[in-house]
Order: structure tokens, then C-alpha cells, then sequence
């Protein structure tokens, strides 16, 4: 068994900012003219009036205070409320693969590697944009990887899930060098009509590059010393769009075929989950959570985020201990653990240790446990 190492991340950070100011103005004219429409069904009493939403009720709900989208115009038009993305040809390189290869070029070039010494290509994404060819293939070939590629979505989990993949097949020598992307372009499957979760998510990817130990030449390494996932089935978070909705005569934009949640539910049930399998992995390793230097988490909700580090190390503890990217990148599913990993260790010393842990739909947990080396 290889040694194994993070040699190298890359982030892709779309081209436009919305604020919670211009969502709220965007969905409120949006309630108007549905109310609008629908006065005398609303009079009558047979429908309920929308509600509107408002920048202290999305900062207090989730701790959110911009997202980044690849398109904004969209988003915000009152009669659309989703993203205008302009249809390419087979013959052309794919949104979601434009992005991932971008970030992947960031990675690749911290880790000082050619695209050519990647032998394995994972995409894992909370959503993939097509069923076939696969994602990760597209990416390989666009970067001029050799070896293999394969998608895989484990929801908000994906991220860390691949990355035990990749630790597996380097540690193993079944790979060399593996990259992991996740393309999020989570704008395409949020509802933006739902006032209570209009606010929650952002595109983005990610990129890191895990490779052997006695091989990495890149100036930061992070030797990974585990990794853990875990899965419990819950309806909590769903999505039911899929190649099957024809088949079944449903309403391509029924409300179902876009994300939605039992939000209360899934914070009350997540927290300890996420909490318990971040101590018991810890524990595997005969280390203590206070032993940790950093947390990575998933970044959905301030709070959860802050009670999950609660029950870890037993009272508050602030960005140094659990850095937020939230508030400025919002929930970018299966990427938000990786940026704050991305954008908060450079001050982490050698033999520092982190955490990298992500959670979602699933329910499903995954952590990665690193040492600076």
C-alpha cells in the first residue's frame, strides 16, 4: 500500500454575483404577479396568496449572503426565475465539462502536473447534465488525461466520496494520480419560484488532485491518513427529474422535478449524524476531535455547521476552527467542503490535521482525515 497525498486544488468561480437584496426584489416581483393572476382564486379562498421573502429572513435561515451563478438575468426575471443557458452542439464542449476543466488546469498546476500524468479522471456532482457519454470522460479528453474517467453522485456527499475512490486506487496502485471535479451548477436545479429555498444554492467546481506520496512534487502536500462514508436512506432531500418522467406522462415542471427538502427534519436529523461519524472516524485513528486543527465542513447552514462543531469539541468555536464560505459562495453541494478547504490552510503548519467532511442527501456522510506534511 502507497502513502497518498493531496497534492493540489483549483476552484472555477462564476462571472456574476447575486446579492440577497437583488433575489429578494426578483422573487417579490415574481409573487406579485402570481398573486396578480391568481386574485380570484385567492379570494375565494381555493389558493393560498405567495409570500414574500426578505434579505433578513434568508440571513437568519441560513447564514447566506450572496451566490455566485454562471448566469444571472435569468434567475432574476420575474416570468423565467431560472438560468438561460444557450444549447451546444455535440460538437462542442459542454457546460459543466467548460467549468470542471478550468478548475482542474488550477489544480493541476498547484500539484505541478501535466494533464497527461492523470490517470484517472472522477466527476462527482450533486447532478450530472446529461445520462452518457459520461461527464468525467469529456473532462479527460478535454484535458488530454490518460487512463480512465467515471461519473458518480452521491448528492452533497459526492466530493468526499470520490475522494475515497481516488485514496483507494493510489494507495492500492491501481492509479498514480487521480483527479477529482465537481462541477456544481446547481442554478439549473434549484427552484427559484419556493420561497423557502430560493436562497440556497450557487454554482461553482472544484478540483483536487490526489496522487502517491513518493512521487508528488508539488510544493503543499496533505498525506491523507483515512477516509469514511457513510449512507442512511432519507426522502428528506429529493429530486425526482430523471429519464423515466417521460415514460411515466408527468409534469416535466412539476415541482417535484427540482430540489426541495424537509428542511427542519433533515437539520435535526443530519446534526448528530454528521457529528457521531466525524468522532467515530477520528476515533479509528486515536485522535480526538480538540486534536483537530481544522474543519472543513459541508457548507449548507451556519447553523448546523456551528452545532455539528459544538458537539465535536464541546462549545463554540469560531472560523479559525470552522471556516464559512457560505456567506459568500452560498450551498454549492458536494464543493463547499472543498473550497473552505481550498481557501482556508494556508496558515496550517506541518503536522497540522484537518478534517474535510461533507453531508447531504442520502442522507449520506463522508470525511477525509489529512496531515500537513
Amino acid at each position: 500500500m502507497y502513502s497518498v497525498v493531496i497534492s493540489g486544488t483549483g476552484l472555477y468561480q462564476p462571472p456574476h454575483v447575486i446579492t440577497n437584496a437583488e433575489l429578494v426584489e426578483a422573487f417579490n416581483r415574481y409573487v406579485d404577479l402570481q398573486n396578480a393572476e391568481h386574485a380570484e382564486a385567492i379570494a375565494a379562498g381555493s389558493r393560498e396568496p405567495l409570500v414574500y421573502s426578505s434579505v433578513e429572513f434568508i440571513e437568519k435561515a441560513s447564514g447566506i449572503k450572496q451566490r455566485y451563478v454562471i448566469e444571472k438575468a435569468g434567475v432574476l426575471d420575474p416570468t423565467r426565475m431560472y438560468p438561460r443557458f444557450e444549447e451546444r452542439g455535440d460538437d462542442q464542449l459542454s457546460l459543466m465539462a467548460e467549468i470542471a476543466v478550468d478548475a482542474a488546469r488550477k489544480a493541476l498546476a498547484a500539484a505541478g502536473r501535466k494533464p497527461e500524468e492523470v490517470d484517472a479522471v472522477f466527476c462527482a456532482a450533486a447532478n450530472m447534465q446529461r445520462a452518457y457519454p459520461a461527464m468525467a470522460v469529456e473532462i479527460q479528453a478535454a484535458l488530454g488525461a490518460g487512463g480512465y474517467g467515471f461519473d458518480m453522485n452521491v448528492a452533497c456527499s459526492s466530493a468526499t466520496f470520490a475522494l475515497e475512490q481516488a485514496y483507494n486506487a493510489v494507495r492500492s496502485g491501481a492509479s498514480k494520480c487521480v483527479l477529482v471535479v465537481n462541477p456544481e451548477i446547481t442554478s439549473a436545479h434549484l427552484e427559484w419560484k419556493d420561497r423557502d429555498c430560493h436562497f440556497i444554492f450557487g454554482d461553482v467546481c472544484t478540483a483536487v488532485v490526489v496522487e502517491r506520496a513518493d512521487t508528488a512534487t508539488g510544493p503543499e502536500q496533505w498525506e491523507i491518513l483515512g477516509t469514511h462514508s457513510a449512507t442512511q436512506f432519507s426522502n428528506n432531500i429529493r429530486n425526482n427529474f430523471g429519464f423515466m418522467n417521460k415514460a411515466e406522462d408527468s409534469d416535466p415542471d412539476a415541482r417535484d422535478k427540482t430540489f426541495r427538502q424537509e428542511g427542519r427534519k433533515v437539520f435535526k436529523e443530519v446534526v448528530p449524524i454528521a457529528a457521531a461519524h466525524i468522532e467515530n472516524h477520528l476515533a479509528t485513528l486515536h485522535v480526538l476531535p480538540t486534536d483537530v486543527s481544522r474543519f472543513w465542513l459541508h457548507q449548507a447552514n451556519l447553523g448546523m455547521n456551528q452545532l455539528v462543531i459544538k458537539k465535536l469539541v464541546g462549545g463554540e468555536a469560531g472560523a479559525q476552527i470552522a471556516p464559512l464560505i457560505l456567506d459568500t459562495y452560498a450551498n454549492t453541494a458536494s464543493a463547499g467542503s472543498v473550497i473552505a478547504f481550498h481557501e482556508h490552510r494556508a496558515d496550517l503548519r506541518t503536522g497540522d490535521l484537518g478534517v474535510i467532511c461533507s453531508f447531504g442527501a442520502g442522507y449520506s456522510v463522508g470525511s477525509v482525515i489529512v496531515k500537513k506534511r
